[in-house]
């Protein structure tokens, strides 16, 4: 790590030298260069050390052995190429180069930028937008595809499809797919397939070769041809590692003309196995259907049942004999009430003498008995020494039994006399015994 002293910032030469490869390989990703080999070496350790220039400067290049095997010539001194690399930096040295991992000669190379030029081009038309892309039909009815009637891609693709799902028709629109007449070709066959209207998918197939071979697939005739037709089209061109302008413009790319094939074909087990669930399922909800309009009808047969005019009056009889019974009850418990309200008022009238609040409360002991029947004992207990009490202080206040030790009440005109003066001589008085009165006379009166 670079040290800090006195505001300064301090890196050591090896420091500086990975910053700058870690800045160089971050900026610049996998980038093309184009120039002129020179300063060329090929030592035993099968590397390749070269340098690229142009008028006006150079770079130096390393291209290691695990790359340059799948070269497809011999680099040379003064040859015009274009290369794939990464900006870095060789950091014992503190040289500048090109870490390279492709190399192409210059000819495919103009090529290739035309290819990119075209492909910015009909990018920026909206050629290549997703939102324009067509859905592939799950279970084509007929799948049309366009390629050479002799080449090998026609061939991995019916071998597929006859794996796959053998049912679906096939369409071939015969065109060649290299040279010159390739192009227009291909833009007809898109054109006929449309007109036909046999198709619901298209197969745009072909085996792998160079860039030049595909070219046909990079001309903007077709890449329009495939955008304006209005049949789903999925691209097959080529192996995984070849791309074209069709490729972009497909609504889907298939790496190989046998993986376009295995897109476009639902696989037939697969469906087998779909068809008979549903098969189950549809069983499952018609016997389930089934079984819930059973039980509406039975419910419904039992509502008719109800509604029949027996089942009314059944009903209706039945209401009556119930009315009838809540009747009687209303009765007896009327009958109740006023026997209970008779009996209350005969209490009553038998509670003004003291005899009669005897026998009342005599009563109200035994109805308190009888309904309170876990505390009658008590009850009585206390009931019955009360009355006793009550009757030992009636007995005690009571006049008759003064009479018994001889004394006698005297009245007048109804009024019991306790004073002389309350009489006059002449005056008839009574007098009361313990047994029988005596009717007198006054002749005297003393004070």
């Amino acid at each position: 790590m670079p040290q800090e002293t006195n505001n300064r910032t301090i890196y050591s030469v090896t420091e500086l030298n990975r910053s700058a490869a870690s800045v160089l390989e971050q900026h610049f990703a996998w980038i093309w260069v184009e120039g002129e080999i020179s300063n060329l070496a090929q030592p035993s350790s099968g590397h390749i050390y070269f340098s690229m220039k142009d008028s006006g400067a150079q770079i130096r290049c390393a291209m290691f052995k695990s790359r340059n095997q799948v070269l497809k010539f011999s680099p040379e001194n003064g040859q015009q190429v274009q290369v794939r690399g990464k900006v870095s930096l060789y950091q014992p040295r503190g040289d500048y180069q090109l870490i390279v991992d492709r190399m192409e000669e210059a000819g495919n190379g103009a090529l290739q930028r035309k290819f990119e030029a075209l492909k910015n081009k009909l990018a920026a038309e909206g050629l290549f937008d997703e939102d324009v892309k067509q859905d592939i039909p799950e279970l084509p009815e007929c799948i049309g595809v366009i390629t050479s009637n002799t080449g090998a891609a026609i061939h991995d693709v019916l071998s597929v499809i006859r794996r796959r799902f053998p049912s679906i028709p096939v369409r071939l629109y015969s065109v060649p797919v290299q040279g010159e007449a390739a192009a227009p070709a291909i833009c007809r066959a898109l054109a006929l397939a449309e007109e036909q209207a046999e198709c619901d998918v298209l197969l745009l197939v072909r085996g792998g070769g160079s860039l030049e071979d595909l070219w046909a697939f990079n001309e903007e005739s077709v890449a329009h041809a495939i955008y304006d037709c209005p049949i789903p089209i999925v691209s097959g061109i080529g192996h995984e590692v070849d791309i074209t302008i069709a490729d972009f413009v497909a609504d889907i790319r298939a790496a190989t003309p046998t993986a376009a094939a295995e897109t476009v074909t639902p696989d037939q087990g697969a469906w087998l196995q779909s068809l008979e669930w549903y098969q189950y399922r549809l069983h499952q909800l018609i016997n389930e259907k089934i079984q819930r309009r059973q039980e509406t009808l039975g419910w419904m047969s039992k509502r008719l049942s109800q509604q029949h005019p027996v089942a009314v009056v059944q009903r209706l009889s039945q209401r009556l004999d119930d009315l009838e019974q809540r009747l009687g009850y209303a009765w007896r418990y009327s009958l109740q009430q006023q026997q209970n309200r008779y009996h209350r008022l005969h209490a009553r009238l038998q509670g003004i003498s003291p005899e009669r609040s005897i026998s009342r409360y005599q009563y109200r002991i035994q109805m308190l008995a009888q309904n309170l029947q876990h505390h009658i004992q008590q009850i009585l207990e206390r009931q019955k020494a009360r009355l006793q009490n009550n009757a030992r202080t009636l007995n005690a206040i009571n006049p008759l039994n003064t009479l018994e030790r001889g004394y006698s009440i005297t009245s007048s005109k109804g009024k019991a006399v306790t004073r002389s003066h309350e009489v006059a001589v002449g005056d008839e008085i009574q007098t009361r015994l313990h047994q029988g009165q005596i009717i007198s006379q006054i002749r005297k009166i003393l004070d």
